[in-house]
């Protein structure tokens, strides 16, 4: 934690002014009440499934519920969301080990047949379950249904002055690359990042949440 604090505080009002955002104020008037609505009814309705995942996590393997995600968002805002726990309890731990068997390239660790994911939480991860707890992120404000993802204070100390411009907007719970594919190389992710801040609007907004719903139930993702 303490480390977290101390690479967050880095980011700065100067660090932020290379990052200029052209969305209007209607647009994220209708955007913020677009997620207020659906991320409300989404958390009613999936209380249920909630009390389904929690309980097989707790029954599958011994830890906390859910796994703290701390992150960077808007305007250099620092925020810690949730996601159902899917590893072994000392997996933050074990990452040194494994980073040699990373699959892409960059700050970003990722890894298909990650020896620290439970069974249960490679299921979870699958069809992006894990991902749920962040719509009471996106009920607070810290996040929005679409937009880029927030970035890890790890990647913070590798971004360049022009990839700053990805904390100008909120960061959402789905992005381009969950529908165009994730791609190795760290910059790409930036660039998708970028090139949706670039093309705003809430018709993208529209077909991007229609794509994450194939997304996940074509389980794509790892």
């Amino acid at each position: 934690m303490e480390e977290w604090m101390q690479v967050s505080n880095a980011v700065s009002t100067t660090d932020l002014e290379l990052a200029p955002c052209t969305q209007t104020f209607a647009y994220r008037i209708i955007k913020r009440t677009i997620d207020l609505l659906v991320s409300t009814i989404a958390l009613v309705l999936l209380m249920p499934l909630f009390g389904l995942i929690a309980l097989t996590i707790k029954l599958s393997s011994p830890g906390s519920l859910f796994y703290p995600w701390y992150v960077i968002g808007r305007g250099g805002k620092r925020f810690t969301g949730y996601k159902f726990r899917t590893m072994i309890v000392n997996a933050d731990e074990l990452k040194k080990e494994l980073w040699q068997y990373n699959e892409r390239n960059g700050p970003t660790f990722k890894m298909k047949n990650d020896p620290r994911v439970t069974p249960v939480g490679r299921i979870l991860r699958k069809f992006s379950l894990d991902e749920l707890p962040q719509l009471w992120s996106v009920l607070k404000g810290d996040m929005s249904l679409v937009g880029p993802r927030p970035v890890g204070p790890e990647e913070w100390e590798h971004f360049e002055d022009w990839q700053r411009r990805k904390l100008s907007v909120t960061p959402g719970m789905i992005c381009l690359w969950h529908i165009r594919g994730k791609p190795k190389e760290f910059i790409e992710w930036i660039k998708l990042d970028l090139e949706y801040i670039d093309n705003w609007s809430l018709w993208l907004d529209i077909k991007l949440l229609f794509g994450a719903v194939w997304y996940v139930l074509s389980g794509r993702n790892y």
